[in-house]
């Protein structure tokens, strides 16, 4: 397809797609600007052995996070087919609110503020918001910068009952320089490559032999590739919009996949970029 790719991908190609590319080790680039990133020196099990570590302590982390400050909030969510909530009410520092009050079922949904804070840096577009839903005893975590995926992890939920998520969002540019502004999933590549791609990078190793399901389904128009990996207990659900990728991930210990399956099924495909 004579696509271009950076330098950052240490290997990406149409016909093999053998992408061995980590967030934290690229450079973006737009508008001229470079922006080189601090990589860890040991990638462990990956992101999502990461997330044992964050979903220890979210109690005392949320209790020392805690503000006087509260911000005002009129947006109505909900996903087709869901009751339609209201907004939940108060500010965690650096974060801005965005989910809301259980439905009937006990259920949240979560959708990216407008004016959070984020991105990619100068010259980058704003991110297109997205939404998903989780059980109600499930709570937004802090994210650090020095998360194995750098500045890619928009966000990370967790809980002590049931499993753990993350949201990367990370700038097509990096893995192709022909995609524009309104990339699509399609465009990055059909879903068997784009999992041998991309899912290393959420699990740390080859996903080769781990691939269980893969699906692809759309909503409004737009594209999603679905997978369940095993080991590690995992699913992904992949998009594009914009000029960014966003792979969202829903994980569990064994105890807690075999218990809340069901649920954290549910979560994955409630996933969508608004």
């Amino acid at each position: 397809m004579g696509t271009t790719l950076f330098s950052g991908c240490r290997s990406f190609s149409w016909q093999q797609l053998s992408l061995s590319c980590s967030f934290a080790h690229s450079s973006s680039s737009e508008n001229g600007i470079s922006r080189p990133k601090a990589v860890p020196t040991s990638r462990g099990n990956g992101l999502v052995d990461k997330e044992k570590d964050n979903s220890l302590g979210i109690s005392s982390r949320r209790s020392l996070l805690i503000t006087g400050i509260s911000v005002a909030s009129s947006s109505v969510l909900g996903f087709p087919g869901e009751g339609m909530a209201v907004v939940k009410q108060g500010l965690l520092a650096g974060r801005i609110p965005g989910l809301s009050e259980p439905d009937e079922q006990g259920w949240r949904t979560y959708r990216r503020p407008d004016d959070k804070s984020g991105g990619h840096g100068v010259g980058w577009s704003p991110i297109i918001p997205y939404s998903f839903s989780v059980p109600q005893d499930f709570e937004e975590v802090p994210v650090s910068i020095a998360d194995l995926g750098g500045t890619e992890i928009d966000l990370r939920f967790a809980s002590s009952k049931e499993g753990r998520l993350f949201v990367i969002v990370a700038p097509v540019l990096r893995f192709a320089d022909n995609l524009g502004d309104d990339a699509t999933i399609q465009k990055i590549g059909p879903p068997e490559k784009v999992i041998n791609a991309f899912g290393p990078e959420v699990i740390g190793e080859n996903v080769e032999g781990k691939v269980l399901s893969m699906n692809t389904v759309e909503h409004d128009g737009r594209m999603y590739y679905q997978y369940e990996l095993e080991p590690p207990h995992v699913l992904i659900t992949a998009t594009a919009a914009g000029n960014r990728l966003y792979l969202f991930s829903v994980t569990g210990s064994g105890l807690q996949w075999k218990r809340h399956y069901q649920d954290l099924k549910r979560i994955s495909e409630s996933f969508r970029v608004v």
